[in-house]
């Protein structure tokens, strides 16, 4: 398995936005690429990108030690490294919310003496600890739009250089996961209930199974459009709910959002679904950003170049 994955150098996945998908990709993530002599593992990603749910999907039953509803290891576990037989095979930091009470420094000297000990190490915000380790993560994973995995050489990539793509690239997901959520509250109720969701870069797809809804596509821009223009607040309620201008709302993906929906630019719905007859379901497709109105002509032209119409469908 070493030999393996020496030839894997860089892979990019779609970041999906709900707890379960993550953890679904996680698992599918250290399937593929994850090997039993990878010791230091660097995660990349600002707050809210999902890097807590991928990191379970990685490895299950790992503790993690800034736990999302407030929950804190203490003392952290690589800094009290006693010489015990039941010391973990995995450590887990998070670099940034340790650096306030501890030095960096000597968070850099736990990672290294548990490498040293034959340990492995997830760090996370590893970009910030990488200066002073002076050496590159076995496994680097990035998470911002997308999900970038690298398993660095010499040449790179380094840290910096997934930073530079995840960091920026956070706020198109975080558009589109509250247009998407925005869509559902907007949507009859009987429409709630059957839909599913996928994962697109700048945007989203809502999957209605069986027969054709009935709401009107327009109207349900507008209405999602007026939200938007009211700018209403978006806050974090618990694992399964998010609250948008006071409304409670089922989200699997709760802390994946922009701050107030009036920081969605360039929200667009294509004006017709696109039924895929070999899965019986009929996709809605939305964008958001500023090339949203072209991407959805793209669309519109690809459709109709390769009989996607209406009333054929794909085939």
């Amino acid at each position: 398995m070493k030999k393996l994955q020496r030839s894997h150098v860089l892979s990019t996945y779609y970041a999906p936005r709900g707890h379960e998908r993550m953890y679904s990709l996680g698992m599918q993530l250290a399937q593929l690429y994850l090997s039993p002599y990878d010791k230091l593992i660097g995660i990349i990603g600002d707050s809210g990108s999902g890097k807590s749910a991928l990191i379970r999907g990685m490895f299950p039953g790992l503790e993690l030690t800034n736990d999302d509803d407030g929950v804190y290891v203490r003392p952290l576990p690589l800094l009290d490294q006693r010489m015990s037989f039941f010391k973990p095979h995995t450590y887990h930091v998070d670099i940034r919310f340790e650096n306030g009470f501890t030095q960096m420094s000597e968070l850099a000297d736990g990672i290294w003496q548990a490498l040293h000990d034959g340990k492995r190490v997830v760090v996370e915000h590893f970009e910030l600890v990488y200066p002073l380790l002076g050496i590159n993560a076995h496994l680097l994973i990035g998470v911002g739009e997308k999900i970038l995995i690298a398993r660095p050489n010499i040449f790179g990539p380094h840290p910096e250089e997934i930073s530079s793509v995840v960091f920026p690239s956070l706020r198109n997901r975080l558009m589109c996961h509250t247009a998407e959520d925005l869509c559902e509250i907007c949507l009859p109720a009987a429409e709630q209930e059957r839909l599913s969701h996928s994962d697109v870069t700048n945007g989203f797809v809502l999957n209605f199974p069986g027969e054709k809804p009935q709401f009107d596509i327009l109207e349900l821009e507008k209405k999602v459009n007026d939200l938007i223009a009211q700018d209403l607040p978006i806050t974090y309620v618990d694992h399964n709910h998010v609250s948008i201008g006071g409304m409670l709302h089922r989200c699997t993906g709760p802390r994946i959002h922009v701050s107030s929906t009036g920081q969605i630019e360039g929200f667009r719905l294509l004006h017709h679904f696109i039924p895929d007859n070999l899965h019986h379901i009929n996709i809605l497709v939305g964008c958001v950003g500023e090339d949203a109105e072209q991407r959805l002509a793209d669309l519109e032209k690809t459709a109709v170049a390769s009989g996607m119409t209406r009333e054929t469908g794909f085939f």
